[in-house]
């Protein structure tokens, strides 16, 4: 075995720190590559990654999304270039839109734009970390603030420290065929959520095709990752029905008729009567109906869950479909079953 693919993992962002440092120790020895610190409603990301950064030496760290509107542009090049200092080099930035009902529904800021604003905010970025003064004129930022619009005393700065990297690496999360194309394009990661490796080429090959034809070289090539839930064992097939409830989650609830990301995406990789019947149950309060609706067939194409030799087949798939890492959610009751996971994940890996 060993198919070359690096494993990450989202944290708890419910939890305690201390208690969260002690796990990610853990798991860097037995093979992580890379912790993901999510961003929702809770704790900032920020937080935590600093402490993380101070008690961990090699594994990296990345921000599990930081949302685009929570932040201006230069603030979050600030923040990016303070944890890669913190981590010695080790940050990784991941961005999204997230959603209307985190941004408009807790923040109070209208969603709008995503992809305007997300490429502006990435230009803003690497302009900072390069200290250049910041001088950008773009459709939703405008730095400094134009005299029209405020009290005409801005003038273009940069930033004061020297960043450890004027390029930290950018993930973006994604789905729509656009907003994959501009990920595709200026990003050096891209992370989909709901990966089906034996569909991914039919659902996003022609926008990855498309911004990897104006992508600067000097980015390298495009990091696919993977999200995919892993179980692995003799006996697991039954956690396979603990991962319908997120997946009905995200297909039937996060936004409404018509305006559901999630809901496109399971259209796309052909689920369009499924997908209806799965968000009008939903929509409905009868979610364990809803979960109960998702097909099988989904379920397992989008999950590492089964023996260890079927575990390692999927993997393979994933790896041949363009995957580089695997940024599991491992189905354990406690630290040390999601260690030995990732051990056993990691062999095979290789």
């Amino acid at each position: 075995m060993g198919y070359n693919v690096r494993i990450g993992m989202g944290l708890n962002y419910s939890g305690g720190f201390a208690e969260t440092v002690e796990e990610v120790a853990d798991l860097e020895r037995a093979g992580l590559d890379i912790a993901f610190v999510p961003e929702a409603y809770s704790f900032d990301a920020v937080s935590q990654l600093g402490y993380l950064a101070a008690k961990t030496s090699t594994i990296q760290l990345a921000s599990g999304i930081f949302q685009i509107y929570t932040r201006t542009p230069s603030l979050t090049a600030m923040t990016a270039a303070g944890l890669d200092f913190v981590s010695d080099g080790r940050f990784v930035m991941g961005i999204g839109a997230s959603g209307p009902q985190v941004i408009e529904g807790f923040h109070g800021v209208k969603y709008d734009a995503p992809l305007g604003r997300t490429r502006e905010v990435v230009e803003i970025c690497r302009q900072v970390w390069r200290r250049e003064k910041v001088v950008h004129d773009g459709k939703y930022y405008q730095i400094p603030l134009p005299a029209e619009k405020g009290t005409g005393l801005g003038k273009p700065l940069k930033l004061i420290n020297h960043p450890v990297r004027e390029r930290i690496p950018i993930i973006i999360a994604s789905l729509g065929p656009k907003n994959v194309a501009l990920t595709a394009e200026i990003a050096e990661g891209w992370e989909p959520i709901f990966y089906y490796p034996e569909k991914a080429a039919d659902v996003w090959g022609e926008p990855l095709a498309a911004g990897k034809a104006k992508r600067d070289p000097e980015l390298g090539e495009l990091d696919v990752y993977a999200s995919p839930v892993l179980a692995i064992g003799d006996d697991v097939d039954h956690m396979l029905d603990w991962v319908r409830p997120n997946i009905a989650l995200y297909v039937g609830g996060m936004g409404a008729k018509g305006k559901n990301f999630y809901n496109d995406l399971a259209v796309r990789y052909g689920y369009a009567k499924e997908a209806e019947t799965i968000q009008d149950l939903y929509l409905a309060g009868k979610k364990e109906e809803a979960a109960a609706a998702v097909p099988d067939e989904l379920v397992r194409a989008v999950s590492l869950i089964g023996p260890e030799s079927y575990v390692a087949e999927r993997v393979a798939a994933f790896a041949e479909s363009g995957v580089t890492a695997l940024n599991v959610t491992p189905l354990a009751a406690d630290r040390a079953g999601r260690v030995a996971l990732i051990e056993k994940l990691r062999t095979i890996c290789g």
